[in-house]
C-alpha cells in the first residue's frame, strides 16, 4: 500500500519497548560497568583500515566529546555492540503473529504422544541421576 508521498504505507505495531525507568537504570549499569573496565588493565588490542575521511570525521567526532580517538572508537565501537546484540534478542511480532503467540501462551495445546513419550524418557533418566 502506498501513502500520499509515494512511500510504502506499512502498518507498524506496537512493540513493548523499555520504560524511562528501565533505560535509566540500563544507563547507570552500563556507566558502572564502564568504570569497572578503566580499572581493569586493557590488554586486547583491535586495529581497523580507514579512508582519511572516515579518520577525519572520527577524529573532529572525538574532540567535539572531549575524548581521545582511541576512547571515542573504542566506547563507539562498544556501544555499537550492545545494540546490535540487543536488536538480535527483541523478537518483533505483526499484529497476527503477536495473537497467535499469546494464544499459545494462555491456552497451549495438548502435548502430542512424542512429546509425552520424551518426556517420560527425561523423568527415568533424571530418577536413574539422581542419588
Amino acid at each position: 500500500m502506498e501513502g500520499r508521498n509515494g512511500l510504502s504505507k506499512r502498518r507498524v505495531s506496537p512493540v513493548l519497548t523499555c520504560t524511562v525507568t528501565c533505560r535509566t537504570f540500563t544507563a547507570e549499569v552500563f556507566m558502572a560497568h564502564n568504570a569497572f573496565m578503566e580499572k581493569e588493565s586493557k590488554k586486547e588490542r583491535l586495529e581497523a583500515r580507514l579512508t582519511p575521511d572516515q579518520k577525519k570525521y572520527i577524529e573532529q567526532a572525538a574532540r567535539i566529546k572531549g575524548t581521545s580517538v582511541s576512547d571515542f572508537v573504542v566506547l563507539s565501537a562498544s556501544d555499537a555492540a550492545v545494540r546490535t546484540i540487543r536488536e538480535q534478542e527483541t523478537l518483533t511480532l505483526n499484529e497476527r503473529a503477536r495473537e497467535v503467540f499469546a494464544n499459545a501462551l494462555v491456552s497451549p495445546p495438548s502435548p502430542g504422544k512424542k512429546l509425552i513419550a520424551a518426556a517420560k524418557r527425561y523423568k527415568e533418566r533424571i530418577r536413574i541421576q539422581s542419588p
